[in-house]
């Protein structure tokens, strides 16, 4: 989706208001325009005349003309709003139903990005339905006047309708640049607020580093950065603001001039001169809309533009049609697989089977759990589970069959039973074998700011209880034990072997205790396996392996 079928879009979602929105605002301005006009006439019929007759009848004409303009504003500005909030309602949803889709999303972007986008971006983008309204509003304004004005005296009218469209062309000239500078400007806020919110959820341990500082110099110059490109943002704003008010003075000085010229002359009346004044005070105010609506577009392309963005990115995983998968093959076999910094790595975990996976290049064990996740489709070789091809499985299918647990655990506000999903009898047998037997009385403990107030190995630890709560026939760990204390990884690797005893279970880890309850483990060095075996065996034969592992 392109940002110009974004916008277009979400008018054409709303037609039905727009159109009423788009009448009642242009019969204000209309109404607005013939105020001017309907002074005019008072004076002329009723002031100079001294008659009580039009006098009454021009008093009524006023009551009735201010009466429809109030209410045609009130019941436009009613429909549009309803238009725009209805619009930012729906993007939110879509841009939330494309980051929860199972297959992922290639836009490369973090959580506050993303939550940046669907705030901010959706909200600012829905305003086009604005600036549409209020400007077609705005030209009828201009036509209104224009037509009265040709009506007083040709000169005059032709002279506001050949100077009207040179200013908003005047005006228009500066639209790119704020477009450009307010992507900009966005763009930076987004990746500020991502920055904040990696640095809120990684305080505790930025503290027990000792890198606070340097975070937060970092957010510091981002920062600034996002200010620099909002003050650019703004002094172009700023300038079109004043580049607006500046050609329509200049256009309203012209227009009195003339006039008055005319009515010394007795070309005109003085009610005429009134009107003639008045309407060009009053195109002022269209035209400055105009200028305003510029900036709305502008304003909206921008954020329209990352919305596409991320409506139109790419799924991480390519999803097939098959529903089922062999339990009699292995759950999961690799074979010549070549993505990233793997090359031609071939492994095979058997039914029931506990492996250990030692990646001496932490970027292979990264890799291999995209391949294993199903999340690097332009892989080479074949990866199979259960028998079936990878690629050629429902992605529902992959993951009710292929758990992915990393070491970096997301959870939500509520409590720490809500988060664990599951209510079970075995539920505080799997969190003492999580090695979280210390939480086991603070199940019912709120969470708040998505569990900040829990330490990062209380956290890890459910999140490892929530794998094993979900028995998969497949589970595959990255790094469970790496934010608990020694004590703690003994228990939790007994625990894990109790727990899985049977079922097979692929953990990427470098942790004595782990390796030492698996079935076997594979050694992998420049992408490919180098050793395999038990872990007491390599740690007594392999010097690599001794070294990379023992503490």
């Amino acid at each position: 989706m392109s940002t110009g079928e974004l916008l277009r879009r979400a008018v054409r979602r709303h037609r039905g208001r727009m159109v009423a929105g788009v009448l009642m605002l242009s019969l204000h301005q209309a109404t607005e325009a013939a105020v001017p006009v309907a002074i005019g006439i008072f004076v002329d019929r009723a002031v100079a005349t001294s008659r009580v007759q039009p006098l009454l009848w021009c008093v009524l004409m006023m009551v009735v003309l201010f009466a429809v303009l109030s209410n045609a504003w009130k019941a436009g500005a009613r429909q549009v709003v309803w238009a725009i909030e209805y619009e930012t309602h729906l993007l939110r949803l879509e841009i939330a139903q494309r980051v929860l889709d199972p297959r992922g999303h290639r836009t490369g972007l973090r959580s506050g990005e993303l939550l940046s986008i669907a705030t901010s971006d959706a909200e600012k983008a829905a305003l086009v339905m604005r600036g549409v309204s209020i400007g077609a509003a705005a030209c009828t304004a201009l036509v209104v006047s224009s037509v009265s004005l040709l009506l007083v005296d040709v000169p005059l009218g032709l002279g506001v309708l050949i100077g009207v469209p040179l200013l908003v062309l005047g005006i228009q000239a500066l639209s790119p640049l704020l477009t450009r500078r307010t992507s900009s400007q966005q763009q930076a806020v987004a990746q500020t607020t991502a920055l904040a919110t990696d640095l809120v959820s990684g305080l505790r341990t930025l503290r027990g580093i000792g890198a606070q500082h340097n975070a937060a110099e970092r957010y510091r110059r981002s920062s600034q950065a996002t200010l620099r490109a909002t003050l650019r943002a703004a002094s172009t704003n700023g300038l079109q603001d004043g580049v607006t008010t500046a050609l329509s003075g200049l256009l309203l000085a012209a227009v009195a001039g003339v006039s008055g010229w005319f009515a010394l002359h007795g070309r005109i009346t003085i009610g005429e001169l009134i009107t003639v004044v008045g309407l060009a005070q009053f195109v002022a105010e269209p035209v400055a809309t105009l200028g305003y609506v510029s900036q709305v577009i502008a304003r909206s392309r921008a954020s329209a533009e990352r919305l596409a963005g991320v409506l139109s990115a790419p799924p991480l995983m390519v999803t097939g049609t098959g529903t089922a998968v062999d339990a009699d093959q292995p759950p999961l076999a690799l074979e010549g697989v070549s993505h990233g910094t793997l090359a031609s790595l071939s492994l095979v975990v058997r039914p029931g089977e506990s492996v250990g996976v030692l990646c001496y290049d932490p970027r292979d064990a990264d890799v291999l759990l995209a391949v294993v996740g199903g999340r690097a489709p332009e892989h080479t070789g074949s990866v199979r589970v259960g028998g079936a091809v990878l690629e050629e499985l429902d992605v529902e299918l992959v993951r009710r069959t292929v758990l992915l647990e990393r070491h970096e655990t997301d959870l939500f506000e509520g409590t720490l039973r809500s988060n664990l999903l599951v209510e079970t009898p075995a539920l505080e047998r799997v969190m003492v074998a999580a090695g979280a037997a210390d939480l086991v009385d603070e199940l019912d403990r709120p969470l708040a700011d998505r569990g900040q107030s829990l330490s990062g190995g209380q956290r890890q630890r459910l999140g490892l209880a929530r794998a094993l709560l979900a028995e998969p026939p497949l589970l595959v760990l990255h790094d469970p034990s790496t934010a608990v204390d020694a004590v703690t990884e003994e228990l939790l690797a007994e625990g894990l072997a109790a727990e899985r005893a049977g079922q097979t279970t692929l953990v990427l880890t470098s942790s004595p205790a782990l390796l030492g309850k698996m079935d076997r483990v594979v050694v992998i060095a420049d992408g490919a396996v180098v050793a395999e075996g038990i872990h007491s065996e390599l740690a007594e034969t392999d010097p690599a392996y001794q070294e990379a592992v023992l503490r």
